[in-house]
């Protein structure tokens, strides 16, 4: 894990990858697995003044995620001072809790309040427009909190829109990077290293770059996979723009740590 300066994402399983993961060897796990909505979606809604409302949820929701399958190594790889951050549903949570309170010192959770939810049109129950985030740490954690109004487990931020929503492919359940930027600063320090195992399009590794945290990432889904290392890749550049100024050229050579990384289409030199 030493060995990677600014990130490394693999396209492959997680559980079967994790159990290469050194032990105490990750400081900070923030993650967003299958929720398992799927069983209660109405499909998509039809109008005839309108297009389709799509209210379907991807295919690997489907797949059941269980939380006691995870609990051993999410406590093996972890250090002593890390962070567990898991978004979840209120179906799952008290699967959370069952496993991973009886385990760790603190289990508590945050509520991230979206601001513009996806309209229910028919208007017969709530707007789905809060997640749970599941909290998880030992006595000894990292926690960078230096006012008490900092220190409250809510958040509020609009869902991903505009340039931040990935196209082709889209990601149902992508999360803002503002709201994965606020965890990483309060539960992480500079150079930590941010592990995800359901890294989707790399969301928590452009949020982990941008806040100078090293990352790990692992996605099982290729053409997510392959959307998440473009992305990395302009977050590395925009990362490193206080010390390089970028041109447009026929190669790019970022300078990370006394290293020299090349890459085609870009030319970055150094600042006078």
């Amino acid at each position: 894990m030493r060995k990677i300066k600014l990130y490394r994402i693999i396209n492959a399983d997680a559980q079967k990858y994790i159990k290469k993961i050194p032990s105490r060897s990750v400081d900070l796990i923030l993650t967003d697995p299958p929720y398992n909505l799927s069983p209660y979606s109405t499909g998509n809604i039809k109008f005839t003044w309108r297009k389709d409302f799509n209210n379907d949820l991807a295919g690997w929701d489907k797949k059941s995620f269980i939380p006691a399958n995870w609990i051993n190594e999410f406590k093996r790889i972890l250090k002593p001072t890390g962070n567990i951050f898991a978004f979840c549903s209120y179906n799952l949570i008290g699967k959370w809790h069952a496993v991973f309170d009886p385990e760790f010192d603190t289990f508590q959770f945050m509520v991230w309040h979206k601001t513009n939810p996806p309209p229910k049109v028919r208007r017969a129950g709530f707007l789905n427009s809060c997640e749970l985030i599941v909290c998880v740490w030992n006595k000894g954690h990292t926690w960078n909190f230096t006012k008490q109004n900092e220190m409250h487990n809510f958040i509020e931020t609009p869902i991903c829109m505009g340039r931040e929503r990935t196209k082709n492919p889209v990601h149902p359940t992508q999360k803002p990077v503002r709201v994965l930027k606020h965890i990483i600063k309060i539960a992480s320090n500079p150079n930590d290293l941010v592990f995800d195992p359901f890294m989707g399009v790399g969301s928590t590794g452009v949020a982990s770059v941008e806040m100078r945290r090293r990352f790990l990432g692992v996605e099982i889904d290729k053409k997510y996979f392959n959307k998440a290392k473009m992305r990395l890749k302009t977050a590395q550049v925009s990362s490193l723009s206080d010390e390089f100024e970028i041109q447009v050229g026929k190669n790019l050579s970022v300078y990370n740590k006394g290293k020299i990384f090349k890459r085609e289409g870009f030319r970055m030199a150094k600042q006078k």
